[in-house]
């Protein structure tokens, strides 16, 4: 399994993104998909990583800077006929240690609250997040959950 920073330019790359926006509008009303298309997902402040087995695409995650010492995890997927292969564990686990590097203190997200979002909350809270109340531009909603993870800098 390898982890790489993506230029999302590959087609198995922008299937997993229209898997991911489909099942988002499934589970929420349009107003609250927070989930970022393909041309969002190339913005200055968000770095976008895939993981692979050798070509077989596993899933994808992203990290925007809200500030110099805040993110957020955007687009945390794994495709359906990949999950339970620990692609996103890996992921996350990276996502973190980047922000770790980046000097973050905290690093956030918003996902769902329908059932099929139970596995990522616990995929989040087993590796440290807590609930918290929006952040950034998000408003509290129904249809959001919120969390964070406080993180101290790594020592380079």
């Amino acid at each position: 399994m390898r982890i790489e920073v993506d230029d999302l330019s590959r087609p198995q790359v922008h299937a997993l993104l229209e898997e991911h926006l489909a099942n988002m509008y499934e589970l929420s009303p349009p107003e609250q998909v927070f989930a970022l298309d393909l041309n969002k997902l190339r913005a200055d402040d968000i770095t976008f990583w895939t993981v692979w087995d050798e070509e077989v695409l596993l899933g994808c995650g992203a990290l925007k800077e809200l500030t110099p010492t805040h993110g957020e995890i955007k687009s945390m997927r794994t495709p359906a006929a990949a999950r339970g292969r620990g692609a996103g564990r890996a992921v996350l686990a990276h996502i973190i240690s980047e922000a770790q590097q980046r000097g973050y203190t905290t690093l956030s997200l918003e996902t769902g609250t329908h059932a099929a979002f139970g596995p990522a909350h616990n995929l989040y809270r087993s590796k440290g997040f807590v609930m918290s109340g929006p952040f950034g531009s998000y408003l509290l909603n129904e249809h959001s959950v919120f969390m964070e993870l406080r993180l101290s800098a790594s020592v380079a």
